[in-house]
């Protein structure tokens, strides 16, 4: 067992928007990012995503449809949704990719 300060390994990232893995649990990876401001493009993942927000917010678009994720909120992306985070994200994002079962 370890404890992980994810607050701080975001900080301690060279790059915002660079996700580095935490840890997997089971199948799935859980990763951590800092986020910048910057907005960035749509993109498609075959995984799900849960995206949970530590600090800041996330301004995200999915699949057409606007959300604002706050500290303490999570928002699941399915796989194969179309996803892009739009301008004002900031803060500490823990992201766990989940492969979905077949």
């Amino acid at each position: 067992m370890s404890l992980v300060d994810v607050k701080e390994c975001a900080t301690q990232l060279p790059d915002a928007w660079r996700s580095v893995v935490l840890g997997l649990v089971g199948t799935a990876a859980v990763k951590v990012l800092r986020m910048d401001g910057r907005e960035l493009e749509a993109e498609v993942h075959g995984t799900a995503e849960v995206l949970f927000v530590a600090d800041g917010l996330l301004e995200l678009e999915v699949e057409g449809e606007e959300l604002t994720v706050t500290a303490g909120e999570l928002c699941r992306v399915p796989a194969g949704a179309r996803h892009a985070v739009r301008a004002g994200s900031r803060g500490t994002l823990l992201i766990v990719e989940v492969p979905e079962e077949g």
